[in-house]
């Protein structure tokens, strides 16, 4: 079975996204649980807290479909190390809230050396700080998200995943979110049912599937290895549909919070509706 969702808004409050993905026919949802573009906000009350529990059992989307972002501005990977310890403790933060609402995972960029220490220094602070937030924190699973390789963030080749994910302590706590936009701006080629499986197999060889807990599903505006971020509804891309419907009809990828970042949001309720048309008749349902 896959679960489609979408990054819902939580205007109002992070009780009200289980709602917005209800009304959008979603099985699964990501949202980010304080402002995305801020350090620091107030903690969340025990009111909303159990609101948010209320709507995603009123909205039938179990914690494990729920996929909440980390915000743009945490850097785990920064060398001023005054700047990265104020990233970590932001991290820890969100760690705690997403524990709060009962969430099992928090998706993060891995970070970026900012062009002033080597790739693997990078991934080695990165591994540090998810292995001391193990520390400090309980439940919550780190989900490393691939990312584009735009600029000196790491994290654009599987093999920096790999060597973050080799690094961390406990390996329960770790897995990744693969976004597609990413992994073809990054020079993965998804775009044949070949490409396609050629891509799924290296990284499988290389980092292991069985830590995928996650997807973002991102047509993109930017070429193959372009190394640029640029998202795109579905479609209307460079990647096209024939990726979707592979990942649609791929049992390698059920049971798995699928989420769409596609830039107008309005056609998310029509872009649900199409990739469960895509899939086997039980997806249809």
């Amino acid at each position: 079975m896959k679960y489609i969702g979408a990054h819902v808004s939580t205007e109002g409050g992070v009780a009200l996204a289980p709602r917005n993905a209800a009304a959008l026919g979603a099985r699964a949802f990501a949202l980010f649980t304080k402002n995305q573009r801020q350090w620091q906000a107030g903690p969340l009350s025990d009111v909303s807290i159990a609101a948010f529990a209320e709507n995603c059992a009123a909205a039938g989307i179990a914690p494990r479909y729920i996929l909440p972002h980390a915000g743009y501005l945490i850097n785990l990977g920064n060398p001023d190390r005054p700047a990265r310890e104020k990233s970590f403790d932001a991290f820890i933060d969100e760690l705690r809230r997403c524990e709060a609402l009962g969430l099992l995972y928090l998706n993060l960029h891995p970070g970026s050396s900012l062009g002033k220490i080597g790739d693997r220094e990078c991934l080695n602070q990165i591994a540090a700080a998810i292995n001391s937030a193990h520390e400090k924190t309980a439940t919550v699973t780190v989900l490393l998200e691939n990312t584009a390789g735009q600029g000196s963030w790491v994290g654009w080749r599987f093999e920096h995943l790999a060597e973050i994910i080799a690094a961390v302590k406990n390996k329960a706590r770790v897995g990744v979110c693969l976004d597609t936009a990413h992994a073809y701006a990054a020079g993965y080629d998804v775009t044949t049912p070949a490409a396609y499986q050629k891509t799924v197999a290296e990284f499988d060889t290389v980092v292991g599937l069985s830590y995928v807990k996650g997807m973002h599903l991102n047509d993109s505006k930017a070429a193959l290895g372009s190394r640029v971020d640029r998202h795109e509804n579905l479609g209307r891309g460079l990647l096209g549909l024939g990726p979707f419907k592979s990942i649609m009809n791929d049992p390698r990828f059920n049971d798995l919070p699928l989420i769409l970042e596609t830039i107008d949001d309005t056609l998310w309720k029509k872009e649900i509706g199409l990739l469960y048309k895509m899939g086997k008749p039980a997806e249809r349902q």
